[in-house]
Formats: C-alpha cells, sequence, structure tokens
C-alpha cells in the first residue's frame, strides 16, 4: 500500500468511525460540539503549575472512550504526527523557570518542568476530545450543528471542502514524492535543497487542481450555497448530557479531586 492509498484509508476510516452506533454516536452533534469546546476552555483555564488539578481531567476522555467504542489506540495513532507538536510547546521551559518548587525523594523538581508537563497535558487532552468529536461524528452532521449554531456559512463551508478535499491534497503530495524518488534513487527522503522548489510545485498544481474541482461543483450546479446535512431535533437527553457534562468539567475545574480521593483511602 502506497502513502496515497495509506491517507485515504484513514480518512475512510474516520468515516467508518462515525458511522458506528453507540450512546455517544447517537448524541445531537450541537451537543457534543458545545460540550466539546467548554471541556476545551476549561482544560486551558488551569494554572500552568496545577498540574494536581489537570491531571483529573483525563477522567472525561476515558470514559467517553469506552463508552463510545472508540480506542483509545487508534485516537493516538492518527494524531502521531500532530502530537509531537504539541507536546513541543513547553520543551524550553525547563531552561527559562529554574526554581524548584517540589521536591520528591530528595530530588528538586523546577517550576519549569511542571509548567512543561501541564502544558503537554493539556495539549494531549484538548486533542483527545477534538479526535473523539471527529470520530462520533460525520462531517456532514457537525457542519450542520455550526450552522444551527449561526456560525457563518462560508467558515462552515470552507471546513467542510477542507476536510473533503485532504485527499486531493494528500494525493498530488503522494505523486510528487514518488516522481521524486524515481528521479533521485537511493536517496532518503527530499533533500533539504529541492524543498522550496517541491512546495511551490504543490502549490501550483493544488491551485490547478482546486480550479477544476470548483469548476466540477459549478457545472453540477453548485452556487455558493451548501445543503448541510438533516439532523434530528435537539431534545431532553441531549440537553441533559450537555448539562451533566459542564456540571463535571466545572467540578474537576474548582474541587480538589486529589484530595477527595486520598480522604476517601487514608484516614
Amino acid at each position: 500500500m502506497n502513502k496515497m492509498q495509506k491517507a485515504l484509508h484513514e480518512l475512510s476510516e474516520m468515516d467508518e468511525l462515525a458511522a458506528r452506533q453507540s450512546p455517544i454516536h447517537s448524541l445531537h452533534p450541537a451537543a457534543k460540539l458545545i460540550t466539546t469546546i467548554v471541556y476545551i476552555l476549561v482544560t486551558l483555564s488551569f494554572d500552568k503549575y496545577d498540574l494536581s488539578g489537570l491531571v483529573p481531567m483525563v477522567l472525561w476522555p476515558v470514559i467517553m472512550f469506552q463508552v463510545s467504542g472508540v480506542d483509545v489506540h487508534t485516537c493516538f495513532y492518527k494524531l502521531r504526527i500532530v502530537l509531537p507538536l504539541v507536546m513541543a510547546v513547553g520543551l524550553f521551559n525547563p531552561f527559562f523557570d529554574k526554581e524548584i518548587m517540589v521536591t520528591i525523594g530528595g530530588v528538586g523538581i523546577s517550576g519549569g518542568v511542571i509548567s512543561m508537563i501541564t502544558l503537554m497535558l493539556k495539549g494531549v487532552f484538548c486533542l483527545m476530545m477534538s479526535f473523539l468529536l471527529m470520530a462520533t461524528t460525520k462531517i456532514d452532521s457537525l457542519c450542520a450543528a455550526l450552522r444551527k449554531l449561526h456560525v457563518p456559512a462560508m467558515l462552515v463551508s470552507l471546513l467542510q471542502l477542507t476536510y473533503r478535499y485532504v485527499g486531493v491534497m494528500t494525493e498530488e503530495l503522494a505523486v510528487m514524492t514518488d516522481a521524486y524518488s524515481l528521479r533521485a534513487p537511493g536517496q532518503k527522503g527530499i533533500h533539504i535543497s529541492a524543498w522550496g522548489s517541491f512546495l511551490g510545485q504543490l502549490l501550483l498544481r493544488s491551485m490547478d487542481r482546486a480550479q477544476e474541482l470548483f469548476s466540477s461543483m459549478m457545472l453540477r450546479g453548485y452556487h455558493e450555497h451548501f445543503h448541510y446535512a438533516d439532523i434530528k431535533p435537539f431534545n431532553i437527553k441531549d440537553a441533559l448530557f450537555m448539562a451533566l457534562c459542564i456540571a463535571f468539567f466545572f467540578l474537576l475545574r474548582y474541587a480538589d479531586i486529589a484530595q477527595l480521593i486520598g480522604g476517601l483511602v487514608v484516614r
């Protein structure tokens, strides 16, 4: 299986995940979207040194993965390219913040190390919830929910087109990579001296392909408006799910869960 086939296979796998049946899949897309946004905002609101308070936030993604039937391993495999970039955000904190804040077993841990781990966990938790939203909601339903929330149609259409035609970009990239490897046999990857011309050609080819796609859409009757998926009405079950989730998030945010659990275990 070549690179293009692998990329397209991963996109089809996401569609298959979103088509499954589970209590999470059956929820209204708007309820899942709002819940995910609130979770991300609450997670990001933790202080950079509040590592003990942040850790319990992982409970909700883990619960949702179990209920939805989506494998956590699949999440991290799909995010394998993005995760290193997110985790590199606070990589240099230990060099700038060297003040010792905690001592464990005689080893001092600086504030930079704590803030680095906190930032990494924030990124990982937010990515997990974002992936769960995409893995349990079809892109058409998600776009329809965004329109129900009065997000501008231009932005929603841009999201839908970007998701739908990312495979086209991947295809162009795979064709160019194969062509380069045939011209430079035995060379691993693309040489740094060719990066500029390679990206330029990718841009030009993508623009030509985009023009062809737009012309095809116009011939099929596209008039700057999409028909988004028909989604079921927002019911009491969706409202109850959303209310309980948000209440649980704020409980994790403002209650010292670690101390509460410790008080139940240690008397």
